[in-house]
């Protein structure tokens, strides 16, 4: 085999250039909420499943938790049912639950953990209904009526986070496994709820005080009014952002998870281009990243 002296260059370069992230991050938990364009593009999912593979072998403790409601439309539509959504939320009947429970719980969750498997990595598939990953409520939701009065929607089993068993997930660490969680909770009666996966990443972050809450998304991050990405964010900035437009529409749920991660101790949260292929490594170990990052003291973020 001959050697390409300059490819082993570059490849030297690369690795001292991510040295001091790997340095500043091991040890470190990171929770990454996987969807979007990363999850149906293969390239893509084995991308994403090389570098969560990778994180784990340097030292940092990654954490998946991930989506899947393209998987859920496609099946819907071949058993010929439909599914309505109410501001982006899928209203969930009992029938409903039961399909969304068997994608995300069996073919989404068992796909991402094989594929990080495959690629050398130890991963376990979790829901949040086992021992009582997640628990969780009934999501009540107000809508504006046209006469400006709030109106209670029931979106059926959809549900919101009351709590994190984080015991179940430090377990996993340590003993060296990668948790891949479906967002799925469990009430108190042995209710089962549908749950966004950013809320649960967002959660599971707050709860666990990761180090770093990554939201992959199909879009570049938050776009200024010129169109490019605006990073280096506070929680002030962004309230400001939303108050004068510049975040909207279904940007703001998101945005949300990151701000109430960050403000509960989080140290930082990014969203992440997912359509960029080995994100997740761009945005950890590289100055620049690939997102919008959000963090309570960005001086003091930038400059450990």
């Amino acid at each position: 085999m001959s050697l390409n002296l300059d490819e082993a260059k570059v490849t030297a370069e690369v690795l001292t250039t991510a040295l001091p992230y790997i340095q500043r991050f091991v040890g470190k938990l990171i929770v990454v909420k996987y969807g979007g364009n990363a999850m149906t593009d293969p390239a893509l999912e084995s991308s994403f499943a090389r570098d969560i593979v990778l994180l784990k072998t340097v030292g940092l403790h990654p954490v998946v938790v991930h989506g899947g409601g393209p998987q859920v439309d496609n099946l819907l539509k071949e058993l010929g049912r439909t599914s309505e959504r109410i501001d982006g939320m899928r209203v969930t009947d009992k029938d409903t639950m039961d399909i969304v429970e068997m994608v995300l719980g069996g073919g989404v969750n068992k796909s991402i953990v094989s594929l990080i498997n495959k690629h050398g990595g130890s991963a376990i598939g979790l829901t949040g209904k086992d021992a009582n990953l997640i628990q969780a409520k009934k999501l009540l939701v107000d809508k504006a009526g046209s006469d400006g009065t709030m109106i209670p929607i029931d979106l059926g089993y959809v549900g919101d986070v009351v709590s994190v068993n984080k015991d179940v997930i430090n377990m996993l660490i340590a003993s060296n496994f990668i948790p891949v969680i479906a967002p799925l909770g469990v009430d108190e009666e042995g209710n089962t709820y549908n749950i966004n996966a950013d809320l649960v990443a967002g959660k599971v972050a707050e709860f666990l005080q990761a180090e770093k809450l990554m939201l992959l998304t199909n879009i570049k991050g938050v776009l200024g009014r010129d169109g490019e990405v605006v990073t280096g964010l506070t929680p002030k900035k962004v309230d400001s952002l939303i108050e004068d437009g510049t975040i909207s529409g279904g940007m703001i749920p998101k945005i949300q998870c990151a701000l109430d991660a960050v403000r509960s101790g989080v140290k930082s949260a990014v969203i992440v281009d997912g359509r960029v292929p080995h994100a997740t490594l761009l945005e950890i170990f590289t100055n620049e990243g690939v997102g919008t990052l959000i963090s309570r003291d960005i001086d003091a973020y930038f400059s450990q």
